[in-house]
């Protein structure tokens, strides 16, 4: 099973959109093995943000993140990653297909809901960054053999 990283942003808090969001990935079948509320500040998102620091946006991106608490949560499923790519839709909210939940609930490139992450090599950097040992939970679910079929759980 593959772990992914979403980090719902200042923009889903502020508008209340958080139960919205979080119902997304639980009636996609996802599993949640992790969830907590934290500020976020300038050292962590100097690195999360790192490959947009030469971007003329990115200080305006690091000032929206720290903005309020965010929610960073672990998904788990078979193809996570790319599950919740599709669910959540392009960056810009406004190019996003309706249905996705930037499709739905977000107007802007960067007032845009939700952040996760893009690869399975980005997710494991990702999660390391945002959740310590012990944050991070094992646990069945009873409901795997309506999720999936057998020969996709091994």
């Amino acid at each position: 099973m593959e772990k992914t990283l979403v980090i719902l942003k200042p923009s889903a808090i502020q508008r209340g959109l958080i139960g919205n969001v979080i119902s997304r990935f639980e009636n996609k079948g996802l599993h949640l093995i992790g969830l907590k509320m934290i500020q976020l500040n300038d050292e962590i998102l100097n690195i999360h943000y790192a490959h947009l620091k030469d971007k003329s946006f990115f200080t305006d991106v690091k000032e929206s993140m720290m903005s309020c608490p965010v929610i960073v949560q672990c998904w788990e499923g078979v193809d996570a990653v790319n599950v919740v790519r599709k669910l959540i839709g392009k960056t810009n909210g406004r190019e996003a297909t309706p249905g996705t939940i930037r499709g739905d609930f977000s107007m802007s490139a960067q007032e845009n809901i939700v952040h996760a992450s893009d690869s399975l090599s980005s997710a494991e950097i990702e999660l390391s960054r945002f959740f310590g040992k012990g944050e991070l939970f094992d646990y069945k679910i009873s409901m795997s053999s309506s999720l999936y079929g057998r020969d996709e759980l091994l």
